[in-house]
């Protein structure tokens, strides 16, 4: 369950960046920092959320749905 938790809590952290890039892009502000900043943390907190649930799928605290449809 703590993995799960995990899991939602970088999701939202993913969005709350991707929106802090939104506005940083939108004032075009020179003394704010770049929007690059806030890209390459969502990008680097995807990477950790599919690490997480790789290894929460090999492990075997995560099991995942046997039939798709």
């Amino acid at each position: 369950m703590i993995i799960k938790i995990i899991i939602v809590g970088l999701l939202a952290f993913m969005i709350y960046n991707l929106f802090r890039a939104l506005i940083i892009m939108n004032k075009n502000d020179p003394n704010q920092p770049s929007m690059s900043k806030f890209i390459g943390r969502r990008v680097m907190t995807s990477v950790v959320i599919v690490l997480l649930l790789l290894v929460g799928i090999l492990t075997g605290v995560i099991t995942p749905n046997p039939r798709p449809f």
